[in-house]
């Protein structure tokens, strides 16, 4: 059995889940507000607790790598740097937007979310990256990547050869309504679907299985743009 401690916290969602082998025993999660370094340790904590298991137990921890928040990103991925450098266990990472992807799937096999023509359609999370821009990447139905990770501005032509080649193109994620505004086709789908460290189990398990594992001294998020600190307009003196 593979015991694997799940942490997302690319978005305004702190997320983190327990699982053995490729099944979720524990769940804490909170998107009400920005506060992931307050929120994180405890939920670590608590998802451990519940089962009355302690960190030494542990097999791997994986990680949403992003795109997503550069300070979110930054939080997670220390502290599962940190706690597999104490504990000497292997590092996940796994692609936030994939994860993503496989909540959707999840969510329409459990008849969370509807879509009319799933086999045909194409999923397309989105994470807010300001303004009108999103992190983005399209699967199909069994997510299998059709394009790569990108930053995409959205215009009215945004994505307009994938929705030609589908009978339904289904967007979700926090940047996904006001792409909505900029996209008239019919074919274009909104879902309400939330990131969570549920939607990194499915692959960071196959990863442990498979010995994927990343290098704890090299390994970076997915920031996809450089951190920009703006200046305060507020008078101090």
């Amino acid at each position: 059995m593979a015991l694997i401690l799940h942490i997302e916290t690319g978005t305004d969602v702190c997320s983190v889940a327990l699982s053995e082998d490729n099944r979720v025993i524990s769940l804490r999660e909170s998107g009400s507000e920005r506060d992931h370094a307050t929120k994180l340790g405890v939920y670590i904590d608590e998802v451990l607790k519940e089962h009355s298991y302690t960190t030494d137990k542990l097999d791997a921890i994986s990680v949403g790598m992003g795109p997503g928040s550069y300070t979110g990103l930054r939080i997670g991925v220390s502290m599962a740097k940190g706690l597999c450098y104490a504990l000497n266990i292997p590092l996940i990472g796994v692609n936030s937007l994939e994860s993503m992807a496989a909540i959707a799937l999840e969510s329409y096999k459990t008849g969370s979310i509807k879509v009319k023509n799933w086999d045909n359609a194409l999923l397309c999370p989105m994470i807010d990256a300001r303004r009108m821009e999103v992190y983005t990447q399209i699967f199909d139905s069994s997510l299998n990547p059709i394009t790569d990770v990108c930053a995409e501005i959205i215009t009215e032509d945004s994505f307009s050869e994938q929705i030609n080649k589908t009978t339904e193109f289904v967007i979700f994620g926090n940047g996904a309504a006001k792409t909505l505004e900029h996209l008239s086709d019919e074919r274009v789908v909104l879902v309400d679907v939330i990131p969570s460290a549920n939607g990194l189990v499915h692959a960071a398990h196959k990863a442990y299985l498979n010995k994927e594992f990343k290098d704890l001294a090299y390994f970076e998020p997915l920031y996809l743009k450089d951190f920009v600190v703006m200046k305060s307009t507020k008078k101090l003196f």
